[in-house]
């Protein structure tokens, strides 16, 4: 296990001008990501949970600060410098699954291989491999419209992988789930971190996904809070090479835990 951060955010901030007002969404955020971690965003709607995503998969860009992935400052590259490394590094799944309707399970998972120019036999047998770990070997040749929503999930997730990236970014990646088929979108994503390796972050509303992170921290003001052992919110611990402000905790009347949906 190596000591190095796979991702690190240097007092990394981001601001939106909205009618003649600035508004700080995230202000001077410091993070260390290890491989391997399992992360838990959580806050309420507009915090700011999903521009921090954004950024950790260079979907958006600070206007402040570094992000650091592997001791390279990722926005000093040109923008199909960072096409280049989302590909490479970084898998998203959505709320929304966004595949392609008109495509197989199997298709669907391909695609990011056939865009890299891949062989479609080798493209085939990847996504093969996908979906059978995520367990649709059964459904390859279903479109999504013949799926469940929870396995459209996970066909999504299938598809994040197929590159091998080293970074999963999942933006309530249950949002659109009952709460049966929800859990099992959380187990798979547990799972997934502990065979494969792959550091895990997930924005979430959902304490009962949360719980199965390592690491829960709490957008708040525009700063990340960890929520420690003590807080009604979270049962988590806060491992010490998260460079966060363990004293900080959120004001005593937003104490109740976020509510899931």
């Amino acid at each position: 296990m190596t000591d190095k951060p796979l991702l690190e955010m240097r007092k990394l901030s981001k601001s939106f001008q909205h009618r003649g007002r600035t508004l700080n969404v995230l202000q001077e955020v410091d993070l260390n990501i290890m491989p391997g971690d399992r992360v838990a965003i959580m806050g309420p709607s507009g915090a700011g949970k999903s521009t921090l995503l954004q950024i950790m998969g260079t979907l958006d860009a600070p206007t402040g600060g570094k992000l650091i992935f592997d001791d390279a400052d990722i926005f000093s590259r040109s923008s199909s410098a960072l096409a280049k490394f989302r590909n490479a590094h970084v898998g998203f799944v959505f709320q929304f699954h966004h595949l392609l309707p008109e495509f197989t399970a199997i298709e669907n998972v391909m695609m990011p291989g056939l865009i890299a120019r891949q062989k479609r036999v080798d493209a085939e047998a990847r996504a093969l491999e996908l979906l059978t770990k995520v367990g649709l070997a059964e459904r390859l040749q279903h479109q999504p419209g013949e799926l469940s929503g929870g396995e459209q999930q996970r066909v999504a997730i299938a598809r994040a992988l197929f590159m091998n990236p080293r970074l999963l970014l999942a933006d309530e990646p249950t949002g659109n789930l009952d709460l049966s088929t929800g859990a099992e979108i959380h187990a798979l994503l547990r799972e997934l971190n502990q065979t494969t390796g792959i550091t895990v972050v997930v924005v979430t509303h959902d304490p009962r996904l949360a719980d199965q992170m390592d690491v829960q921290l709490l957008v708040d003001q525009g700063k990340l809070i960890p929520l420690i052992p003590g807080d009604v919110r979270t049962r988590g611990r806060l491992p010490e090479h998260l460079i966060v402000d363990p004293s900080r905790r959120a004001p005593e009347h937003d104490a109740e835990p976020a509510k899931a949906g």
